[in-house]
């Protein structure tokens, strides 16, 4: 019987129709279906010869029935969607109409071999028969139709095979009732021992190379025959035993393991095996269901331990023998990593319906695998005896085995990731169809649970959509063909729900998808434009791409298109958004996820000309740059290039520091900018980003582990050296590395003269180094080290223009300052140099001739803080303007026509007295070089504006030196400043004439001023508003504009805005300008979930049409913000310490921002001004909140004038409305910086703290994390020894020469139980027994610390736990109690809390070290006493010896708040 001529659409058949070859097999792994010519023969056997397999893929032949006749048959791209009465075997599991209806039938076709044969018989009584060499496998299903055809799928390893001759041959006319021949028996059972030996060979995608094969049916064996090796009874199979952690539920026979209460605990969900695992026998479990609410997952081992004898522990990493552990990407035995790096999936990033699996070989070499991937050997040695072991942890809930039936669900998914792993993926073609695809593109059926198809397959809507915001999800019916556009116009939106409509494409298949809840939790094959960000597997590739979506209106049309070159562009409205991802691979569906307001959707039938080119103003995209440098494929070991080349990134960043470099994908031109932005950091290691240029081709470069360990051919900047081959050729570069933040741009360039050139930010610091090799080839390299995780290339790389080495104009930088203005603040002094005449009542000075002898200087000393500044520059000579600082008082030297010395000629000539000088781009003190490379050169000022530039210097309150050019701040170029100084300028070269055109800022009154430790804060000034025009204003109100953040809801008339979803998305701004405006706004809900609070600040770019960031620190232009007690600009940081730290006010805390008449921003807090925070605001500017983290709702208070211009009111508040703030903090002196930056105490302890290895987790994040409690840091704070704490108050004392880590919130306690109404107290511990305290929650028994009562025996389970189904009833005994001390000077001591010794890693040096904890106790749950350990020391005389220890035998009575550690 020949197959039937049509085919799927990779099918070809030869030898007239009976041989079926699958094109492309090492690029695509299905669309190889095909049937027979005509319908089965009621017991006529129809079989198949396998010709040829291949291993790239897992999964192999299918084979079934289908009552579908082929003739008219749409085919699908696999057997398994064959619907309307079809039944096909696939592995080892028959399936009705692509859902399983036996998964344990027969023998496994996945692993028979070329040459084996397998066909299909429908009997006299309606059932489906298997065949397998002649072996009659049984009934795999009955009650078949009349009229059947034969199916077979070339799925997967299978590529070719043959069908039967026309008449088939006689060995397959066999009848039913007929007994079989024995010889047909017997060459099974060979085939079953091989099929045995080679059980993994699917499972590793073809990596274990098995040749299957078996002789012709019809011929005899010898007596070689092996024994078969058994199929596996129902009583043999693998289980989950019995005896298992208190917190599981045993289901499905115990194939099915649940965590009770997820959402309460997150351990004790340890299950094992009910026998040892056999040798090459798989064990493999499916996740069912995981929960978002905890760190860490599931993990995965063996251990020696029989479960019957084990007392389960709450995580099995705890148990510290004969255990070998998966947990994260890395490998634990006994307890203890043994490889940080197993493989790159992470156990914590596996999804629903992700496997698992492991198996021991019988070489002892243990193995796991991710989804059928083999992920190699992670211990060579395992026991010969082990059992399997789960641990439901943290997000992992719920788990089944899956016995190895390679059920179809498992094959896709493997399939695409190695599809996806494959070097041919990107140049993957489809071939030509062999039937016609529809023209029109219409929305597949299989849609989401939440979604409707209508209207012929045009429309998409969610029905409910103010019910439910998600499960919207829909995808074309065909593949999109190249430069085809797929467009839909938004018909419907609802204004409950945040986030919007997204659209994008998908590789996966809409008939075999299993639809996720949103798209953008598809972890392959999917890239997805979502609000104004483009996202690729779930992770952002693109943060500010084209026209936010979540601001689209009904009516509104979104299309998306993949070129031929592979690159995907999305549309808005007609308008294309420029390229979002390149690389896509063809044959990807459309997908759109009507997700929030989107409720409706509709294809649009004449969409947009695949030639569209226009493109939006919106979109950052029309300015890029139009270069081809990329990053090179070839790369370091923990390096991965993203975003088609433009986008490089370190993965394991917080376990790898290096081995992440990456270069350009070809050399540099002369004068070629290759510029990168920092998108990523992490505070873990020290060092960061290392850039410079090599002259070794990628293909000859054996990356290294840094790029400065290369001793050939190779320049780099690494910190602020720069280094040839290794070697340090120059220190104090002018720009330093290991100082940049998010957001800084990174250039290099080579110029034609052979310089190598460093650019930040735009800014070129100058010759780095020269002698690079003229005729020589070189690439860009960057090294992700340290603190660096990310890098993108720029729009800005390509070839260098004038327009990089100008800086932006002065409303985008720091503060500019006023223009020349009546009444300056400074004039020259009188004496000057000879060549010098002062002018405009000594405003003005012009050399007169020549191009020396043009020293002048100020009249009076410079305040701290104050700007002299000087403007009206010329050109004519060669050379730059000089300018400093000096000791020299003007009248202690003659300008040298009299008797005196007079004069220098110059300045680096002035060195009489101490004299700081900036000439060009240097820094001198007394003429002799401190710096090189400093700010803007000074050179350059003339060449870029003849005439109006503005120059000046300032002396900073902390003794440094600043220059300012065109009022932007060059930073400190020198330190050590003295006190009396004067401004001193050399009219040198090209500078003839300047004019002091500084501002008289500092004539304001003192409250308008900064606060400063110097000034006296306790007093307020008044301010002196002569001259100014009082206009009285109305008090308004105050009202949030209606373009926000999308996770923002407006109510009471736009008066109250809420943060509804997430801890960020939540920007809104004032609708009218802040001109003489006052505007507040109330703290009214605070979450205390998350960390940091709310943010203020001004932007002056118009904010109604403004793309709001997820954050306000993203504003990268014209935005001045307030953020903790640090002042950002433009997402740079300006200023450490002002006014109160904002992350601290609690819930009713008024805040308010104002602009005096100077353009000075101030802060008031509950009525008090803060003083300026920034001064000269660019105007007009909006009040701007950003609703971050903790603050979740504001509500606008009146927006009244500015004080001062009519009566002030005056706020009287309870004392409750400060509860939140220290009084020390909001209205006094600002404090001094933080001893924990520059405490050794403190980094010791912190260093011992991380070599615990204790989850992060487990911590509060920084600033909250740590506090040092050393004498200096003590002294700083001025803390007092002893505090009083709960109802009734108890006196206890500061943990003094211990070093504090908070711990989180445990998540088991209500938000009551952290008032201050419990008593505090301490814990002497051990080392060895932090983690099992921190895992329990809090102190009990099995805490094996010295001030228990009695000794750690067993692991019992932990007592607030109820116990579970499956564990041994509870003893009855009573826990042992637990001691405690308000004195930390009794519970540390040394025969309490033991001490340990361990070596810095940082100084090499021994110390020794202890640990406890410091805990809240229930009052009335604990009884005082006499201590009763003996000390060496006399107890703490401050507390009775008679309440110097209490003792607490009551559950849930203590609450662990800090881990305390002391080293000496």
């Amino acid at each position: 019987m020949a197959l039937h001529p049509r085919t799927g659409r990779l099918v070809s058949l030869s030898a007239c129709g009976r041989t079926a070859r699958r094109q492309q097999p090492g690029q695509e792994f299905n669309h190889g279906l095909v049937l027979s010519r005509e319908p089965l023969r009621d017991g006529r056997v129809f079989t198949v010869r396998i010709d040829r397999k291949v291993n790239s893929w897992s999964g192999s032949i299918e084979i079934g029935v289908t009552a579908l006749d082929p003739s008219v048959l749409d085919f699908p791209s696999s057997a398994t969607g064959l619907k309307g009465g079809s039944w096909v075997v696939s592995g080892c599991s028959v399936l009705r109409d692509g859902r399983s209806v036996l998964e344990e039938y027969g023998q496994d076709l996945d692993q028979l071999g070329e040459g084996d044969r397998v066909g299909v018989e429908r009997t006299v009584a309606g059932e489906l028969r298997l065949w397998v060499n002649g072996r009659d496998c049984g009934v795999a299903a009955t009650g078949l139709p009349a009229r059947v055809w034969a199916v077979v799928d070339l799925y997967g390893k299978c590529t070719q095979i043959t069908g039967p001759s026309d008449p088939p041959p006689e060995s397959s006319l066999m009848p039913a009732s007929l007994p079989r021949p024995a010889t047909l028996d017997f060459a099974s059972m060979e085939l079953s021992e091989v099929v045995g030996n080679a059980i993994l060979s699917a499972y590793n995608g073809g990596l274990l190379n098995v040749n299957l094969s078996s002789p012709p049916a019809g011929d005899g064996l010898g007596s070689g025959g092996a024994a078969t090796s058994p199929i596996l009874t129902s009583n043999d199979a693998l289980l989950f035993h019995e005896k298992c952690g208190t917190l599981i539920k045993l289901s499905n026979n115990n194939k099915t393991a649940e965590r009770r209460r997820p959402l309460d605990e997150f351990n004790n969900g340890v299950v094992m095996t009910n026998r040892p695992l056999r040798d090459n026998e798989m064990f493999e479990i499916r996740i069912d269901k995981l929960v978002d609410k905890w760190s860490g997952s599931i993990e995965i081992g063996v251990t020696t331990h029989n479960p019957n004898n084990l007392e389960y522990p709450a995580t099995m990493t705890n148990l510290q023998s004969g255990t070998i552990m998966m947990s994260g990407c890395g490998i634990l035995t006994n307890g203890k990593g043994t490889r940080r790096e197993y493989c790159e999936f992470s156990l914590d990033e596996l999804q629903e319906g992700d496997h698992i699996g492991l198996t021991r070989k019988s070489n002892s070499a243990l193995h796991f695998f991710i989804n059928g991937i083999d992920q190699g050997v992670a211990t060579p040695l395992t026991p010969p005896v082990v059992y399997g072991v789960v641990d439901l942890y943290g997000m992992a809930v719920k788990v089944t085995i899956v016995h190895n039936n390679n059920h179809s669900d498992r094959l896709r998914r493997n399939n695409a990731i190695l599809r996806a792993l494959s070097p041919e993926g990107a140049l993957r073609r489809t071939a030509p169809a062999a039937q016609a695809e529809p023209e029109r593109l219409l929305f597949h059926p299989n849609c989401g649970q939440k979604a409707a198809i209508t209207h012929e397959g045009r429309t998409a809507l969610r029905p409910h959509a103010t019910d439910d915001f998600n499960h919207g999800v829909v995808l074309s019916s065909r593949a999109l063909r190249d430069g085809e556009v797929f467009q839909v116009r938004i018909d419907k939106m609802v204004d409950k729900w945040a986030g919007s409509i997204e659209i994008g494409v998908t590789t996966h298949n809409p008939a075999y998808l299993q639809l996720p809840s949103t798209m953008t939790n598809l972890r392959s094959g999917t890239w997805m434009m979502t609000g104004n960000g483009v996202m690729h597997n779930g992770t952002t590739i693109l943060d500010e791409y084209g026209h936010n979506l979540d601001r689209l209106k009904a009516g509104d049309t979104v299309g998306v298109v993949r070129r031929e070159d592979g690159t995907l562009h999305f549309f808005v409205n007609g308008m294309t958004q420029g390229p979002a991802a390149w690389n896509v691979p063809p044959g990807v569906y459309a997908v759109v996820d009507l997700y929030g307001q989107a409720a409706q959707a509709t294809i649009v039938d004449d969409p947009l000309p695949e030639g569209n080119n226009q493109v939006s103003p919106s979109s950052p995209s029309s300015g890029a740059g139009g270069s081809d440098l990329r990053f090179h494929q070839l790369h370091g070991s923990n390096a991965v290039i993203t975003n088609g080349g433009r986008t490089a990134l370190r993965h394991n960043c917080r376990s790898e520091f290096n081995d992440a470099i990456v270069i350009s994908n070809r050399a540099l031109r002369d004068g070629e900018l290759f510029e990168i932005v920092i998108q990523k950091m992490v505070d873990r290691w020290s060092g960061s980003i290392e850039a410079g240029v090599t002259a070794i081709r990628p293909e000859d470069l054996e990356f290294p582990n840094t790029m400065t360990d290369i001793d050939y051919d190779t320049w780099m900047l690494s910190g602020t050296a720069i280094m040839q081959d290794g070697n340090t050729m120059r220190n104090n570069y002018g720009c330093d590395l290991d100082a940049l933040g998010t957001g800084a741009r990174i250039g290099m360039m080579r110029t034609a003269k052979g310089d190598l050139h460093y650019f930040i930010d735009g800014q070129d610091q100058g010759a780095a180094c020269s002698g690079l090799p003229p005729g020589k080839e070189v690439y860009a390299v960057v090294d992700l080290y340290g603190q660096c995780v990310q890098v993108s290339i720029t729009s800005a790389t390509g070839p260098m223009d004038n327009s990089l080495a100008t800086s932006n104009t002065a409303t985008e930088k720091s503060f500019p300052l006023h223009s020349p203005v009546a009444g300056v603040a400074h004039r020259f002094h009188s004496t000057c140099g000879k060549n010098v005449t002062l002018e405009e009542d000594g405003t003005r000075a012009v050399r007169a001739a020549g191009y020396a002898h043009g020293l002048v200087f100020s009249t009076k000393e410079l305040k701290p803080e104050e700007v002299f500044e000087v403007g009206e520059l010329d050109e004519k000579w060669a050379g730059s303007l000089r300018l400093g600082l000096t000791t020299l008082a003007p009248g202690e030297m003659g300008p040298g026509a009299g008797g005196g010395p007079g004069l220098p000629p110059s300045l680096p000539e002035l060195r009489t007295k101490t004299t700081w000088m900036v000439s060009s781009c240097e820094v001198r003190r007394d003429g002799q070089l401190q710096r090189m490379n400093y700010g803007r050169n000074l050179e350059r000022l003339g060449v870029r504006q003849p005439v109006g530039s503005r120059v000046g210097i300032r002396r900073g309150a902390d003794d440094t030196m600043h220059v300012l050019v065109d009022g932007e701040d060059m930073g400190p170029a020198a330190t050590g400043i003295a006190k009396n100084v004067w401004a001193v300028l050399d009219l040198y070269g090209p500078v003839r004439s300047v004019s002091v055109v500084s501002s008289t800022r500092l004539e304001e009154p003192e409250g308008t001023q900064p606060p400063s430790p110097s000034s006296d804060t306790g007093s307020e000034g008044e301010e002196d508003n002569d001259g100014e025009e009082h206009v009285a204003v109305m008090p308004t109100a105050l009202e949030f504009l209606e373009n926000h953040g999308k996770n923002i809801l407006l109510s009471n008339g736009n008066r109250t805005a809420t943060r509804v979803a997430s801890y960020n998305q939540g920007i809104v701004v004032v609708n009218q300008p802040l001109v003489r405006l006052f505007p507040q706004v109330r703290i009214d809900f605070l979450n205390r979930q998350w960390t940091s609070s709310l943010v203020l600040g001004v932007i002056t770019c118009p904010p109604e049409r403004l793309n709001f960031p997820a954050s306000a620190c993203a504003l990268k232009r014209a935005a001045w913000l307030l953020r903790g007690r640090g002042i950002f600009h433009n997402g740079l940081k300006i200023c450490e310490k002002f006014g109160p730290n904002l992350d601290t006010c609690p819930e009713g805390t008024v805040l308010g921002l104002r602009l005096d008449s100077s353009g000075g921003l101030h802060l008031h807090v509950n009525g008090m001004d803060q003083g300026v925070a920034v001064p000269d605001v660019p105007q007009p500017c909006h009040a701007l909140v950003d609703l971050y983290g903790q603050c979740e709702q504001v509500s606008g208070t009146e927006a009244g004038p500015e004080p001062g211009a009519t009566t002030p009111a005056a706020v009287t508040l309870p004392p409750c409305a400060l509860a939140g703030i220290k009084e020390s903090v909001c209205w006094g002196p600002l404090p001094a910086a933080s001893p924990l930056k520059s405490c050794e105490y403190h980094g010791l302890c912190s260093r011992f703290q991380e070599l615990l290895l204790l989850p992060e987790d487990y911590f509060m994040p920084p600033p909250k994390r740590s506090l040092c409690y050393c004498e200096s840091c003590r002294k700083l704070r001025g803390d007092e020894a002893h505090r009083r704490r709960g109802e009734p108050p108890r006196e206890y004392a500061l943990p003094l020469g211990w070093c504090r880590f908070n711990l989180r919130v445990n998540p088991r306690l209500e938000a009551g139980t952290l008032t201050k109404k419990w008593h505090m107290a301490y814990h002497g511990s051990n080392v060895a027994a932090v983690r099992r305290v921190l895992d329990r929650g809090e102190l009990g028994a099995g805490t094996a610390s010295i001030l228990s009562c009695r000794p750690l025996k067993g692991e019992p389970g932990v007592g607030f736990e109820e116990p579970g189904e499956n564990c041994a009833p509870p003893r009855e005994e009573q826990p042992p109690p637990v001691l405690l001390s308000p004195s930390l000077q009794y519970a540390g001591a040394e025969t309490l809390a033991s001490k340990v010794q361990f070596r810095d890693p940082k100084s090499q040096r021994t110390h020794q070290a202890q640990v406890a904890f410091q805990v809240c106790v229930r009052p009335g749950s604990y009884t005082p006493g006499p201590p009763s350990a003996a000390l060496r020391e006399p107890p703490d005389p401050h507390f009775s010896p008679a309440e110097l220890e209490w003792v607490t035998k009551e559950k849930g009575a203590t609450l662990l708040y800090a881990l305390l550690v002391r080293v000496e």
